[in-house]
């Protein structure tokens, strides 16, 4: 039996070709807000980070309606190393809505969840979007969008895919790009026409996959999923079946469907739909919603794993204490592990020290949005250099390798080619593109792109563009250097002063201005050369009666370079730190004793 009244789709694409705000365009033209309600741009990134950034952070669901049929709609990251989120949301869907860019085509992450949807089955609507930029050629996008298909082993059906022609920022849409209609109609129709209803059957069991959850102050945690077979009633008692564990009784104290962007609670669902349920506050994503007299499990969610790690631990350095309101290991073990239950892709393990604890995650993004939500909700806590995660494959060590996209402007193609070189990339394919500019692909040890982003901005001036996707794991690649220059570190506890750091910015370019308190150990800027060097940024100048009075006027301060707390993840070297806590960000030196330092660099010279 179909339920015709019913459609599930994921919106999917590389990150910035405008999916976030075709969901936009689509919850305005169902009549879903008010004619007089001020809506805000990509209403559907509602988390503070994501509208900051303007990136898609985690997956989120909504519904339209259209011709009495209800549309449920999963909007998904970019990014690539968000690709958890769309692994994770997949199996709620019968389709997906593949998006290409007009003018840029399929590109490293379009390769990645196409992939994912074609492995579960769904078919595909593409839809080239931005057809209304001076520059777009749609002809070039479709034959590109079929040679990835095939390229992906896609099946007779799934590459006799629709095409809908858009605009998502104007609400347009069309299957001819150069006339295009007044609203989104054509591109509802398809999803009606092309992407089939949820095949169910009431009488079966009942049977849900958690696939989010979410949590209430009021209601408790909120567990988001499709329900496969069966009815559910508010009230009623079901078996919660555990990835790895025995079935429990629980009991569902609400049911929940989506219409727009609010929930709506109702008395009963049937199968095929996106549902939200409460009272189950032990459920977690990957866990089976059942019928208590007969609970069966459904398969458990499977994502890539993890390639990059770093180090959560108690703040431990002079001001620890001062700025944070979670400081204890206890509250950060809590919060660490509860990251875990929503975010699929994340991994947290015990490490020798009871004080810190070793996170894993897709990349130096993942674990910066983690940090900075952390940051703000309170907690003080220092974190290590970004490392890769090795394997050992058949005997033979390996590391995990990326396929890079780079694009630049042709006077700044010799500083990639050089830069790229010396991290072990290889060239794969090279092609100057009609606005001048150079497209490159290498393939690059994750491991050489730690810190590359800021010096790939550096060397071309802004300009450049960088889009990544992972590529496996291949032999491992010998010693890589990534960083080119030292630290000039702070030789006292004290405050920094103009006639200190006027001795210390010939040195190298500082971190921190005048007034700043720092501490022995703390890195304060970036030294010329590539070894690290002890400065005395406290230093306070003599006074004596032959002093004239316009003798201070003449230091001049170079304006400090402001480090975001990426420039300050991908700054990290082997022996530093990152104190984080919810109003500053501090790179300090493991030891912090001079002495110690230089103890340890003797022996570890011999």
């Amino acid at each position: 039996m179909q339920r015709t009244n019913l459609r599930n789709i994921a919106i999917i694409a590389h990150v910035d070709h405008g999916k976030t705000t075709l969901v936009d365009a689509m919850l305005k033209q169902s009549h879903i807000f008010r004619a007089n309600q001020q809506v805000a741009e990509r209403v559907m990134d509602s988390n503070a980070l994501e509208r900051e950034r303007g990136i898609t952070i985690m997956a989120k669901n909504t519904a339209v309606e259209y011709n009495d049929v209800r549309i449920n709609i999963v909007d998904t990251p970019g990014h690539a190393d968000f690709g958890g989120e769309v692994e994770r949301v997949l199996n709620m869907v019968d389709g997906v809505l593949l998006l290409v860019d007009a003018v840029d085509g399929p590109m490293p992450q379009t390769k990645f969840v196409l992939r994912k949807a074609l492995e579960q089955g769904h078919r595909a609507i593409v839809v080239v979007n931005k057809v209304d930029r001076a520059n777009a050629r749609p002809n070039f996008v479709i034959n590109a969008t079929f040679d990835l298909f095939v390229d992906l082993g896609a099946s007779e059906e799934q590459a006799e895919f629709p095409i809908v022609y858009a605009s998502a920022i104007n609400g347009t849409a069309g299957h001819d790009p150069l006339h295009l209609s007044d609203s989104l109609e054509p591109l509802f129709e398809t999803i009606l026409d092309y992407i089939p209803a949820p095949q169910i059957n009431e009488s079966q069991p009942t049977q849900m996959l958690v696939t989010a959850t979410q949590y209430d102050d009021y209601k408790g945690k909120i567990v988001i999923g499709r329900l496969n077979s069966g009815t559910l009633r508010k009230g009623d008692t079901v078996a919660h079946i555990p990835a790895d564990a025995e079935p429990k009784t629980a009991r569902i104290n609400q049911v929940y469907t989506h219409i727009g962007m609010e929930r709506v609670e109702v008395d009963e669902v049937q199968a095929g739909d996106i549902i939200a349920l409460t009272g189950i506050n032990e459920a977690a994503i990957g866990d089976t919603i059942a019928d208590r007299e007969n609970p069966i499990p459904l398969p458990p969610i499977r994502v890539e794993e993890p390639t990059v790690q770093m180090t959560f631990g108690v703040n431990t350095s002079p001001f620890s204490g001062r700025e944070g309101k979670f400081v204890t290991s206890r509250k950060l073990r809590e919060r660490l592990f509860q990251e875990t239950e929503r975010d699929v892709a994340l991994r947290v393990e015990e490490t020798d020290s009871a004080e810190v604890l070793r996170v894993s995650g897709r990349g130096e993004l993942h674990l910066a949005i983690l940090i900075e939500n952390m940051r703000r909700e309170g907690f003080e806590f220092q974190v290590s250099k970004a490392e890769v995660i090795y394997k050992v494959i058949d005997g033979e060590r390996q590391e995990p390798y990326e396929l890079v996209d780079i694009e630049v402007e042709s006077d700044y193609q010799g500083a990639v080619v050089e830069l790229l070189g010396q991290r072990k990339g290889t060239m794969r394919d090279m092609r100057f593109n009609d606005d001048g500019t150079v497209h490159f692909v290498y393939h690059v040890p994750t491991r050489g792109l730690l810190g590359f982003r800021q010096q790939l901005l550096t060397s071309t001036r802004g300009t450049g563009i960088m889009n990544t996707l992972f590529a496996g794991y291949q032999p491992y690649a010998g010693e890589v250097q990534t960083r080119m220059f030292g630290s000039l570190i702070a030789w006292e506890q004290g405050t920094a002063t103009s006639y200190g750091l006027y001795g210390a910015q010939e040195r190298g370019q500082l971190f921190i201005g005048s007034g700043t308190d720092v501490y022995e150990g703390m890195v304060v800027g970036q030294h010329i050369r590539d070894e690290d060097l002890e400065v005395n940024v406290c230093k306070k100048k003599q006074l004596t009666n032959m002093r004239s009075s316009g003798a201070d006027e003449a230091l001049r301060l170079d304006v400090p370079r402001n480090l975001s707390l990426d420039d300050c993840i991908e700054y990290l070297a082997d022996d530093e730190l990152l104190e984080v806590t919810p109003n500053s960000l501090r790179i300090r030196k493991r030891l912090l004793n001079t002495d110690e330092r230089r103890r340890e660099r003797k022996w570890g010279k011999k």
